[in-house]
This record gives C-alpha cells, structure tokens and sequence, in this order.
C-alpha cells in the first residue's frame, strides 16, 4: 500500500508539530507548512528521523498564493494528496471593548478561516482523485462563545460553518470532512495571542501544565483522522458543554466565563 501524503498546516510548533511527528512514525510522506522556517525544517528533521519522507514549505496560509504553494508542491513532490489538515491558527486574548485595533480581527479571521478556504479550495481536485480527508482543527470556541476571544471565536465558528457545509456538499465524492474540537492545549501559542494592542501578550494565561498535552491531543487527531470521523470534541466539560447549551445556555456562559479566568 502506497504512503498517504498528509498536508499539515501550522507544523512548526504545537498540535502540529507533534501531529506531524505521530503521522511520520506510522510511515506518511508529509508536507509541512508554517511561517517560521527555521522551527519548520527542525520539526521536518525529526520526521526524517523518524523514516518520513518530508517537504516543508515556509507559507503563511493567509495570503491565497502561498497556500497554492503548499498544494503545488505536495503534487511535484509526491503526486498526490491523501489528507489536508488545516491545522494553522493563531489566537487572541483581550475583551472585545478594550481592542484598540480592529484589524488584529481581520488577520485572526484571515489565518483561521480563510487559510482553511484557500488550502481546501487548491487540494481539493486532487482530494477528489484519492477519496482523500479534509480535517479542520478548530476549538471549542468553535462551537460556543467564549470571553476575550471574540474575533478567535468568531473565526472557529465560521470554520465549522464552512466545513459542516462543504461536508454535504461532498458526500457522494468519497472526500471525507472531520472537524476537531480541543479545549485548553499545552502548545505555546497563546504566548502569541493578541492583546488590546494588537500585539503578543507574550505570557501564556493558561496554566498549560494543567490542559491537554499536545501529545495526547494529536493521538486524538490521527485515530480520527484513521476512522475518518464526523467530529471529535475532546474533552468530557466540552461534550457536557454542548448539551448544557441546548438545556441551560446561560449557564454555559457561566462556565465559560469561569474557566476563562481560571486558565484551564
């Protein structure tokens, strides 16, 4: 049997990078994307070691030419596509009313949702031809609002509007669609977050040694990714969450609020 070859989005770091490190040990030809190359071609490396055959491609997902890149070049390297992961995101952390730049919105709503777009819009001829996977790594702001994450949420929630739909779309071409659902993940990433200022807070205001490992996260992502899953809501407070929403949704409010001053 052939190798699958797997797009990764946002691999240089995170739920990313490990996913990409978990997928090159059970044997799939990867190609990794991100905008920092030199933390890129590390995490490239550690998947050569571990027998991968890999391409990284320095790309920021929300310019529409580099995601064309991505595609393009996993099709000259492999000649093929298996599974796209729309995995880049970034975040942020201010409440709406302290924003001083809203154009720190419009770059969030770039990489998160539109990145998706562009990378599904290049893959998908070619998605086609293998009955390939479509996954999306969205949050469980994704699906509920959260305070101070106004513009992220606003992004994930556009994404599972767009996948949840494109997944009908697609249902007698064999293209599967999964949409992941993490909570709070030990990644590093919301050390960038944006701040009322528009820029990186630079300080984590989660206690990431009490959430999710990015390990345990991405075990997740690829048996999904295996079973070609609907979707993964991963943790039991997000699945309770859900269904509180439909019965008592002020009280999800609640706890949103709380668990957003508590950092876990």
């Amino acid at each position: 049997m052939t190798a699958p070859v797997v797009i990764i989005t946002g691999a240089s770091k995170g739920i990313g990078a490990e996913l990409a490190r978990q997928l090159a040990a059970k044997g799939a030809r990867l190609v990794l994307a991100a905008r920092h190359e030199r933390e890129l071609e590390a995490v490239a490396d550690e998947c050569r070691a571990r027998g991968a055959s890999v391409v990284a491609v320095k790309a920021d997902v929300a310019l529409e030419r580099d995601c064309q890149t991505v595609v393009s070049g996993a099709v000259i390297a492999f000649g093929r596509i298996d599974t796209l992961v729309n995995n880049a995101g970034m975040s942020m952390w201010a409440r709406f009313d302290e924003i001083e730049d809203l154009s720190a919105l419009e770059r969030i709503m770039q990489v998160n949702y539109m990145g998706a777009v562009y990378c599904t819009h290049h893959a998908l001829p070619y998605l086609r031809e293998s009955r390939g996977r479509i996954v999306g790594v969205s949050s469980l702001a994704g699906r509920t609002g959260v305070p101070t994450r106004t513009g992220y949420a606003a992004s994930k929630h556009a994404m599972t509007g767009f996948f949840d739909s494109l997944r009908i779309e697609l249902a007698d071409s064999g293209i599967t669609v999964t949409m992941i659902y993490p909570g709070f993940v030990a990644t590093g990433i919301r050390e960038n977050a944006t701040g009322p200022d528009g820029k990186p807070i630079m300080v984590s205001p989660v206690h990431e040694s009490a959430v999710m490992s990015a390990e345990a996260c991405a075990r997740r992502i690829v048996r999904a990714i295996e079973r070609r899953e609907r979707e993964v809501v991963m943790t039991g407070r997000g699945k309770m969450g859900l269904w509180l929403k439909l019965l008592a949704p002020s009280l999800v409010d609640r706890i949103a609020r709380r668990a957003i001053e508590r950092g876990r």
